[in-house]
């Protein structure tokens, strides 16, 4: 295997390295550091198991998962209650739509086939298709990616008939500001050599801090010449060029271990 990432140094922007993430990163020769961007801050168990219960005795016509880590807490909440068939029932006598390879994996795994699934991973993608169903009159259960994004919260308020019940498993919370600095400094001293980004969130955080700090042009500039950007996908892709960053890696499928592969075939 061809070491692209021998001696690199690659920071990893979520809250937690994955092992087999890490170990692509060792095996390619490089150094994998967490600089945490986000935090999740799951919520309250028994939260989650109400919503779980109402869906299962309730009637909803369509449901929407936005995350696979959205989808499992949601799936673990119907083990503790021992609902699972229930749950997995319920699922399949409704309409569902999701987003990303890895909701889609989890769903099937269940026996359950979305109606709708995002070609690119994207929640835009998936609301154009959702675009084209009648929602007047529907009961919709529609588990958020951590805060109700623009895009759904537009989607939602097109929809003045649909009547949604709004899940949320986790939530983003800001990382600590010492994260933020040390990366900064880091960034601005070309101390790393890339930074894997797998939310819009961390990019939205860094830039927010550069800007507070005075340092927003600095930062784009060690990202334009010095430090590689690399998105998981197309929404954290957008984030960045909207902060004005258009030299980057972004893999075809959207897999942590892809991006990982593309940041070795960059420095290679």
């Amino acid at each position: 295997m061809a070491n692209g990432l021998e001696g690199k140094k690659i920071v990893i922007a979520g809250s937690k390295i994955p092992e087999d993430m890490a170990e692509v990163i060792e095996r390619r020769g490089g150094t994998a550091l967490v600089r945490s961007l986000q935090g999740l801050t799951p919520a309250d168990p028994s939260e989650i198991e109400r919503d779980v219960r109402q869906f299962i005795e309730q009637e909803y016509d369509w449901v929407i998962f936005t995350t696979g880590i959205g989808y499992e807490a949601v799936y673990a909440a119907a083990e503790r209650l021992g609902m699972v068939e229930a749950f997995e029932e319920k699922l399949k006598s409704s309409k569902v739509a999701c987003r990303g390879y890895r909701t889609n994996s989890l769903l099937k795994k269940s026996g359950v086939h979305p109606a709708v699934s995002a070609d690119d991973g994207t929640i835009a993608n998936m609301i154009d298709k959702l675009q084209l169903f009648n929602f007047d009159g529907c009961h919709v259960w529609l588990q958020l990616h951590g805060e109700l994004t623009a895009q759904l919260h537009q989607f939602i308020e097109s929809q003045p008939e649909m009547n949604t019940q709004a899940v949320l498993p986790y939530r983003y919370h800001a990382p600590e500001q010492e994260t933020l600095a040390q990366l900064t400094e880091e960034l601005l001293r070309h101390q790393v050599d890339a930074v894997c980004f797998t939310t819009q969130v961390q990019v939205n955080y860094l830039f927010d801090y550069a800007l507070e700090t005075g340092c927003e042009a600095e930062l784009k500039e060690s990202f334009e010449h010095h430090v590689l950007a690399a998105a998981v996908g197309k929404v954290t892709a957008d984030a960045l060029r909207e902060k004005g960053i258009e030299r980057m890696v972004v893999p075809k499928v959207e897999r942590m271990g892809s991006m990982i592969v593309e940041i070795g075939r960059f420095f290679e």
